[in-house]
């Protein structure tokens, strides 16, 4: 996979793009991760990427001109002698091309996932007050958000979308089982996890852990995701696809905490 990230602050991924699962999966060769930046595609002798609003407002507006010309330029260097990218199962050309804004379409584990299957990514990373309306209209393909509230800038948002992408191409992370079971791959809430020693001070680990029967140590954890989940994010349980044994469980936990409230507290 090929990642591109246009920033007027690409210092800020020097440590990111060098570290831990990311630095590895680089020198690995099994992702490419540049940054532009795209102040240096600025028409002007002041190299200014940025303007006031048409019809007055606070804050200032980025320029279409320099991020079109920098995206530009990273199409004829990965597809020279004009050769077009190919299309993706969407039927949108590659690559993708995403923005990341506050407007955007919420990032989830189905999102990574499927941004995981596409050979080039670029990131397109704002400051200021926001964009020229032409740069969603005509340049990206996709608006992702990570969460309601405001940053600075789109570069730590890149980060953590990049970070969730890398982690699921193949070989990335040592035992691919681990993405697998990760919160919210299943749908679920993971797990709790426990490891040696089986005694810490006077909490003991769970004994059908230690048990060896690997059924009852699945369905164990299971239901823990289950459990977990229902207490912490129920509404995630919605639209998932319950087996006769699970919604069996819910309905014993509902019946549990019923009873738990209706004790009188002392």
């Amino acid at each position: 996979m090929n990642i591109d990230v246009l920033t007027l602050f690409p210092e800020m991924f020097e440590g990111v793009f060098g570290a831990s699962i990311l630095g590895k999966a680089r020198q690995k060769g099994l992702v490419s991760l540049s940054t532009l930046n795209f102040r240096d595609y600025a028409n002007n002798k002041h190299n200014t990427v940025d303007d006031y609003p048409f019809g007055g407002g606070g804050g200032m507006v980025l320029k279409p001109g320099p991020i079109f010309s920098a995206v530009e330029e990273l199409m004829e260097r990965r597809y020279p002698e004009g050769a077009a990218p190919a299309e993706n199962a969407g039927g949108a050309t590659r690559p993708r091309v995403i923005l990341m804004c506050p407007q955007g379409e919420p990032f989830t584990q189905r999102k990574a996932e499927e941004l995981s299957r596409e050979e080039h990514l670029i990131f397109i990373c704002g400051h200021y007050e926001g964009y020229d309306e032409r740069i969603r209209q005509h340049l990206v393909t996709d608006e992702l958000s990570i969460g309601d509230y405001v940053l600075t800038g789109g570069e730590l948002p890149a980060m953590v979308v990049i970070d969730s992408v890398v982690r699921l191409l193949p070989g990335v992370l040592g035992n691919q089982l681990s993405a697998v079971t990760d919160s919210f791959s299943t749908g679920l809430l993971e797990y709790p996890h426990y490891t040696r020693p089986a005694q810490f001070r006077d909490w003991d680990v769970p004994e059908v852990l230690l048990s060896g029967h690997h059924e009852n140590i699945e369905l164990w954890r299971r239901r823990q995701s289950l459990e977990r989940t229902w207490r912490r994010r129920p509404e995630l349980l919605r639209d998932l696809e319950l087996s006769k044994k699970d919604k069996e469980w819910l309905a014993e936990l509902k019946r549990q905490q019923k009873a738990s409230d209706d004790i009188p507290q002392k």
